[in-house]
């Protein structure tokens, strides 16, 4: 591993360089140990060191290619050299080389980060990106943070063209996810250097609400920006970055409080083990010339480790076995470029046997010369070679046949002076299906020192369940307030954009958080309201039957045969009927007890009325009869009175066949009027003939009444006229006020309302005709005579 130039212009080395040379020696070892790759042929290999300046970025190159005359281009005093490729690093040095080696057609492998101004093929047709695309970065890290609901977060990106570019996934990925920027900040690498002075970025930065930021750029941009900014003391913030950052953390020295502790860092997965075997057979000796890592360990970390006197080379063992230093200061692991590098030397290697294998398969012709191998020939193998390295990745080299990179996701535990022990705390893999991408192992994830647990970056708190997210206008889409869900709508999860609408026969409870099954609601028998209902049915009946016994008892007393004792008897029966149907509105709607309710409600109530009607035009003819010069005796003798009652009654029965034949009423639910309940009611099936009923008992009600009215003033001895008409204006005044509060009213108190509207009007009925009467019979027996009755009657007929 010799190289004359380091050892001329005495540059100092890191290891991180010295890890690239590494790589470079174990592939050339690797591949000359192989009897299946050319055979019969050693490869070999120099290296110089690319200048970063402008103007001397090809003094080393020109060097290679002439010789040590290097005014003199284009001509070689090197005619041993046999070089088939270029490795070059970045694309800073990459692009300026290129045109150099264009004139020698020479294959140019680039080891560092991808750039797409590279992967123009019509313009730079020799060089070979060994880096993988970043196609599925910006997924990967959007993955993570949704993965831990980080919805706000800074971004840090070079502004360059491939900057630009992941820039434009990201934004996509984020999009479709819901994650926002919070601030985006484009910087020039040149632009890092004034960070140290300008205490803007600090300030944007710690005065941003967000708790987790991005970096995003090439390995010289992100030691910069790291070196820069942590002259500030950062707290507080997560750092995801895109590739790892050995040399800060083998520089740093330990401090408790660290601006960049533990970051996540997305770096290309690799898993060969060759290299970390290889390490300890390097050659350690202190009399070599070589570049040892002994001497780069003096160099780099001026013997901190090291409690002895380290001001000489000598005084320091260098044949030790050194596993501990191995492991903690130098990279056991294969880095990227040295992972690219290694792919690189077995690209070159499998083009080339595939060339010579092709050659021996023309046989030449006699007496020609073997066919010198050049390097432009390569090409052609180059473009189509896929080979599997011996790690078991498959490398290609043509970008569009190219897999999608897989990441590991890379953190360092920080320990005292310095030492960053890598740790892989997870790793995304694109070709996995949906939602099995991204393993993370959360227990070996060191957050920043102030954190106990995952740290949150939101815009605005979440939405509980119960709420619904409602857009801020003026602000990105992670910034919004929370709603409360409008009633009989629910939200189970964090950040709903909307609200879910119950089923019809669920609701929602008083959180908003889940739908529960609506209880059914009716009218029964064991419920308070019901139960004093039912009571005051049978109370009503009961004393209405008494009433009937009372009349029958005292059937042959003036009173009671005065106004058609047949009538009273039928009127006190239809009040007991309409006091025990009132009954059928209690318990579960059922289909029959829904067609009895109404249509049994409107037949006795059409027989109480009639026959109210009907002892109504018995006092009419009873007066008329007894007038003088009045001949119509026959009307009350024939008892057209009592043709009425029939007569109204079959109208009345008609009219409900006519509803029930057309459309019976039925059961049926309302699960709307009243929350947590589903109303289980009896619908009326045809409006029409159901007020058609209806209106034909409020005609022969206000009938009665109009005709009570007419004869109020009759003698009152005997006589009923004052008393029916007081039972109907009651009956009138209770229906007409019970239509409205009837309509208003909603699940069981509008079943209530209309069993309490019947028990009323027909209480009113039984008490403005009937309690009177019980009064005189019962109480003051006196009055009832015929003697009272003979001169109460004389009375009115002397009244002028």
């Amino acid at each position: 591993m010799n190289d004359p130039a380091l050892q001329q212009q005495n540059l100092p080395i890191n290891l991180k360089k010295y890890q690239l040379v590494l790589s470079l020696t174990l592939a050339v070892e690797e591949i000359n140990k192989n009897p299946q790759l050319l055979p019969n042929m050693t490869l070999g290999f120099e290296i110089y060191i690319a200048h970063y300046v402008e103007t001397d970025v090809l003094e080393n190159p020109l060097t290679w290619l002439s010789g040590k005359n290097k005014n003199s281009p284009n001509y070689t005093c090197r005619r041993d050299s046999k070089a088939l490729a270029v490795l070059t690093g970045s694309s800073s040095t990459s692009i300026p080389i290129r045109t150099l080696l264009d004139l020698y057609k020479l294959p140019q492998f680039t080891f560092g980060s991808f750039d797409p101004l590279l992967g123009d093929h019509r313009q730079f047709d020799a060089i070979y990106q060994m880096a993988a695309k970043d196609s599925s970065l910006a997924l990967a890290m959007v993955s993570l943070m949704v993965h831990f609901s980080w919805t706000w977060v800074g971004l840090f990106i070079t502004e360059d063209d491939y900057g630009v570019w992941f820039l434009s996934e990201l934004r996509e990925e984020m999009g479709r996810n819901g994650v926002c920027f919070a601030f985006e900040n484009t910087i020039q690498t040149n632009a890092v250097s004034d960070f140290s002075s300008d205490p803007s970025v600090y300030r944007h930065i710690m005065e941003s609400s967000t708790n987790v930021i991005i970096i995003y750029g090439d390995s010289d941009f992100l030691l910069s920006f790291i070196l820069k900014l942590g002259h500030f003391l950062i707290t507080g913030k997560v750092w995801v970055m895109n590739s790892p950052y050995d040399d800060v953390t083998i520089s740093k020295t330990y401090f408790l409080i660290d601006s960049f502790h533990a970051p996540l860092i997305f770096s290309h997965h690799r898993n060969y083990s060759g290299f970390t075997n290889f390490i300890p057979r390097a050659n350690f000796s202190k009399n070599s010339e070589d570049i040892s890592l002994a001497r780069l360990w003096i160099q780099s970390i001026r013997c901190i480790l090291i409690k002895s006197d380290c001001t000489k080379l000598g005084q320091c063992s260098y044949n030790a076995t050194l596993d501990w230093l191995l492991g903690h200061i130098f990279d056991m692991s294969l880095s990227e470029e040295s992972h690219n590098i290694y792919n690189a030397v077995y690209a070159v290697a499998h083009a080339l046997h595939e060339m010579l294998f092709h050659q021996t398969e023309e046989p030449p012709a006699h007496n020609e010369q073997p066919k010198a191998i050049l390097s432009s020939q390569l090409h052609l193998f180059l473009k189509k070679i896929q080979f599997t390295n011996p790690a078991g990745e498959q490398v290609v080299l043509n970008e569009q046949k190219k897999l999608e990179a897989e990441y590991d996701i890379v953190s360092f535990w920080n320990f005292p002076e310095g030492l960053g022990q890598r740790v892989n705390v997870g790793k995304f893999t694109p070709s996995s299906p949906h939602g099995q991408q991204l393993i993370l192992f959360e227990n070996l994830i060191e957050w920043p020192i102030e954190y106990i647990k995952t740290p949150q970056s939101l815009c605005t708190e979440r939405c509980g369940p119960g709420f619904r997210k409602a857009p801020q206008e003026t602000n990105a889409i992670c910034c919004f307030d929370c709603t409360p869900c409008p009633e009989n709508e629910i939200s189970n999860a964090t950040d709903m954009n909307q609200c879910v609408k119950c089923p019809d026969h669920h609701f929602a409870n008083t959180e908003r958080n889940c739908c529960l099954m609506k209880a059914e609601s009716f009218l029964t028998y064991e419920d308070p309201l019901g139960m004093g209902l039912a009571c005051m049915a049978l109370c009503f009946s009961a004393l209405t039957c008494a009433v009937l016994g009372v009349f029958v008892k005292h059937q042959d007393t003036p009173i009671v045969k005065a106004n058609n004792r047949a009538l009273s008897y039928l009127l006190l029966t239809s009040l007991t009927c309409c006091f025990l149907c009132s009954l059928l509105f209690l318990g579960r709607p059922h289909t029959a007890s829904c067609i009895l309710q109404h249509t049994t409600f409107a037949v006795v109530f059409t027989v109480a009325v009639s026959t109210v009607l009907a002892k109504t035009i018995t006092v009419v003819l009873a007066f008329t009869l007894t007038a003088p010069g009045r001949s119509t005796r026959q009307w009350l003798v024939s008892r057209f009175p009592n043709l009425i009652i029939p007569i109204c009654t079959l109208i009345q029965v008609t009219l409900c066949g006519l509803w029930l034949g057309i459309s019976p009423p039925f059961v049926d639910t309302d699960a709307h009027s009243e929350h947590g309940h589903i109303i289980i009611v009896c619908n009326m099936g045809s409006p029409i003939t159901f007020y058609c009923v209806l209106g034909y008992l409020g005609f022969l009600a206000m009938a009665s009444f109009v005709m009570a009215f007419l004869v109020r003033n009759l003698p009152d001895t005997f006589n009923e006229a004052k008393f029916l008409t007081l039972s109907t204006l009651v009956f009138c005044s209770v229906w007409l006020s019970f239509l409205p509060v009837y309509h208003s009213a909603k699940g069981k108190v509008m079943v209530a309302v209309e069993i309490f509207s019947i028990l009323v009007s027909s209480a009113g009925l039984l008490g403005c005709i009937f309690a009177p009467k019980c009064y005189i019979i019962l109480m003051r027996p006196e009055r009832n005579t015929l003697q009272r009755f003979g001169k109460r009657s004389q009375s009115g007929r002397n009244e002028p």
